[in-house]
């Protein structure tokens, strides 16, 4: 439940980051910052998680996150989760 609770809290942070995203007219997808949420992550990680799955955990979470703020505020960007092939 914490954990529903606190991904529901970044979705609800992440959508009013969209909003100013986009009125400042920047991108969502910005894969330099993204590489910067899973190096602190797995920074962090002290196991018995192994980084990998760390890895793989917070790519799933900032892909949902950024396909929710796509949605809410960009309905027409291409879709840049992994093996699309609009990537």
């Amino acid at each position: 439940r914490e954990v529903v609770r606190l991904l529901n809290e970044r979705l609800a942070c992440a959508h009013e980051i969209g909003a100013i995203k986009k009125r400042l007219d920047m991108p969502v997808y910005v894969p330099t910052r993204e590489q910067d949420v899973i190096d602190n992550v797995i920074g962090a990680n002290r196991g018995p998680l192994a980084d990998a799955s760390v890895r793989r955990l917070f790519e799933r979470v900032i892909d949902e996150t950024r396909s929710s703020e796509r949605h809410q505020y960009d309905q027409d960007a291409p879709d840049l989760r992994p093996g699309n092939p609009t990537t």
